[in-house]
């Protein structure tokens, strides 16, 4: 069995410090990282020196990383901003040693890190991507109670939708193929991964009636990947690509935007939705929400997603030994 996995702390003003407590029902071995202050009142905890160490049964292990300021739910404090981003740095860390096996990350405010850090990157996807060296990665969503399983990578991320026809380039899209066709082997445990890719235009051009990006750029593209012996097919009208018997033909799904894959998977597995960084040399995955400072402190939080997303780290874990 894979070593521990780290639960990096995230916005300490969000739901992060209730969902580590309640994350252990997932029955993964994991300890937490960051300031137990913040842990809920009751919370039973042990700190630990190494992520290796024991605990009573039913603690928390705690890898302690004190914050300057005690946080407050729902209102995010500057002053933690670099606590925060020297928690996930410290976590990577110690998984590229090899002292843990995975990373799970909750959520993190991207608008705290910039005003109080001058956090310079878009998350924490392109952050642990620099931390690694640099590498190209890539952003999958992948589903943990839908069957067939739907996992989808957009070739494009946060960028207006104006700017997707440009920036979908034969370069970035033979990338998130390419790297996802590789993690469905190493980290999913299938050795012959069937990739399925979206078209840009509605009904994926419909022959150059609807736009020609199908026609001139991704088909041709597919085609010398097939002839490397990658099993793609594509490209797909995405309207008609992502109910049951179509997800039964693939086993990722790459699209050509962000909300293009969001969209179905969020329908599909709203709670039960995994983030998973392609690509890069450690396990990472996160919960599928943001911080939710409009409930925090309140007792509302719903693990799902986290506890999705620790069995998933695990079972990635598991997929590399």
């Amino acid at each position: 069995m894979p070593g521990r996995i780290i639960l990096t702390c995230g916005e300490p003003a969000g739901i992060g410090p209730e969902l580590a407590p309640l994350a252990l029902a997932s029955g993964v071995d994991f300890a937490w990282m960051g300031d137990p202050r913040h842990l809920p009142d009751g919370t039973a905890w042990t700190q630990i020196a190494a992520p290796s160490d024991t605990v009573p049964d039913g603690h928390l292990p705690v890898l302690r990383h004190d914050f300057p300021a005690l946080a407050r739910p729902g209102r995010p404090d500057p002053a933690n901003a670099a606590a925060v981003i020297a928690v996930i740095a410290q976590a990577v860390a110690l998984v590229m040693r090899g002292e843990a096996a995975g990373l799970t990350t909750l959520p993190i405010s991207k608008q705290a890190l910039r005003d109080g850090a001058g956090f310079a990157f878009p998350g924490h996807t392109e952050y642990l991507a620099d931390l690694a060296g640099g590498m190209p990665v890539a952003m999958m969503l992948a589903s943990t109670t839908v069957a067939p399983p739907c996992r989808v990578v957009p070739a494009t991320i946060h960028i207006p939708l104006e700017q997707v026809p440009e920036a979908l380039t034969d370069a970035a899209l033979e990338q998130a193929i390419r790297i996802t066709h590789a993690a469905m082997i190493r980290d999913f445990g299938i050795p012959a991964p069937r990739l399925a890719v979206a078209g840009l235009n509605p009904h994926a051009g419909e022959g150059g009636a609807m736009g020609r990006q199908e026609s001139q750029r991704i088909l041709p593209l597919l085609d010398r990947l097939r002839a490397e012996g990658l099993d793609l097919t594509g490209p797909l009208p995405a309207d008609t690509m992502f109910h049951a018997p179509a997800r039964a033909r693939w086993d990722a799904a790459i699209c050509a935007y962000h909300d293009q894959a969001l969209i179905p998977i969020k329908t599909l597995d709203f709670a039960g939705g995994v983030n998973v960084t392609l690509g890069l040399p450690f396990v990472r995955t996160s919960p599928d929400h943001g911080t939710a400072f409009d409930i925090a402190g309140t007792g509302r939080a719903d693990p799902a997603s986290t506890i999705a997303a620790l069995k998933m780290a695990r079972d990635m874990a598991a997929a590399r030994e």
